[in-house]
């Protein structure tokens, strides 16, 4: 048991750097004026998202469902985790979409709607983690 929740918590963490970074960057990007930047910013987004926050995401449902099945965990608290992990997912998808505006080059947000939007999972990873630990 003690693996897989290793590797949840070590996926989970790599999946949380891309859902900081990765706002962080378009807040960056709808700021840049000249071509070199646009273009770096675009690589840049594209190899977090792809390259490490997906597969991330990936594997932290893949271990938490492990451990759900394995362990029998149950309880309300698992439930409300699990909608906070499912609007994670939606928050994922979302960063998917302005990645391809970016990459289009039809972006229609300001910095400030970037910075808003990368402060979601923040409140979502305190959320989680008050649920784990103290299961109420």
């Amino acid at each position: 048991m003690l693996w897989m929740k290793s590797l949840h918590i070590i996926f989970m963490v790599t999946w949380f750097a891309g859902l900081f970074y990765l706002p962080r960057l378009y807040v960056y990007h709808s700021e840049a004026k000249d071509k070199i930047s646009d273009e770096r910013f675009k690589v840049m987004e594209r190899k977090l998202f792809y390259g490490i926050m997906t597969p991330g995401g990936i594997l932290t449902i893949f271990f938490g469902l492990l451990l759900i099945i394995n362990y029998d965990y149950q309880g309300v608290w698992l439930t409300y985790k699990l909608i906070l992990v499912a609007l994670l997912v939606i928050y994922h998808f979302y960063c998917w979409k302005y990645l391809n505006l970016f990459k289009n080059n039809i972006n229609n947000h300001s910095h400030v709607f970037y910075r808003i939007f990368n402060e979601i999972p923040v409140i979502m990873l305190i959320a989680i983690v008050f649920l784990v630990i103290y299961k109420p």
